[in-house]
């Protein structure tokens, strides 16, 4: 867990080729059980094609389907799920049911000002759609691509309003997720304003703590 700009995406992906597990995300999960066409794909894909959300109860039916997966049998990272108190409880059930425990529920936490800062950064290359960051990686001249003089330009989801309202349904939606696996004695709170490896470490270092 963590908000928007947080560094899940790179955790996610040190973390897999440490414990040789698979990430599991909710859109992979959608996309594989559409795929293999199985019942609740199917239904899934009626949501998704209409435009609308995924109703819980398929969700659900989606993530016990991907965890009694050969492949998740060590273990498994998930991303994007739970959402909510309802799917946190339904998760609960779909463990006890494959003789399974969470080691650790992450919890990556960034001050809000950085976050709007590694949010609104983003600028794009009109012409050959290179990226960069004004903080992190800015290029040589200001708003001109360094590889073919192009110009750059900043999305409209990169805005500082948009940053804003992102990390307000982030906050809204996923607190009352925080006190339940707090209350559980689950979470780990990671610091994620520092270097990457850093980051990575201390991560290592919670869910190996208990193991």
């Amino acid at each position: 867990m963590g908000p928007p700009g947080a560094g899940k995406g790179t955790q996610a992906s040190d973390l897999i080729t440490r414990y040789q597990i698979p990430h599991i995300s909710t859109g992979d999960m959608f996309r594989a059980a559409i795929k293999a066409g199985t019942a609740l794909g199917i239904k899934a894909k009626e949501f998704m094609d209409a435009g609308s959300l995924v109703p819980d109860e398929v969700t659900i039916g989606i993530v016990a389907e991907r965890l009694a997966e050969p492949d998740c049998s060590k273990g498994f990272l998930l991303d994007g799920f739970p959402r909510t108190v309802a799917q946190a409880d339904a998760l609960d059930k779909i463990l006890v049911v494959l003789q399974m425990t969470l080691d650790g529920v992450l919890n990556i936490e960034v001050d809000e000002e950085k976050l709007i800062e590694r949010l609104t950064g983003r600028r794009i290359c009109r012409q050959c759609g290179a990226t960069y960051h004004m903080v992190f990686n800015p290029p040589t001249t200001a708003n001109v691509c360094d590889k073919c003089g192009g110009e750059l330009y900043q999305r409209s989801d990169d805005t500082l309003e948009t940053a804003k309202n992102r990390l307000q349904v982030y906050n809204d939606q996923t607190q009352p997720l925080i006190e339940y696996y707090r209350e559980k004695g689950l979470l780990r709170e990671i610091n994620g304003d520092q270097e990457i490896a850093k980051v990575l470490q201390d991560i290592v270092k919670a869910l190996e703590k208990n193991a």
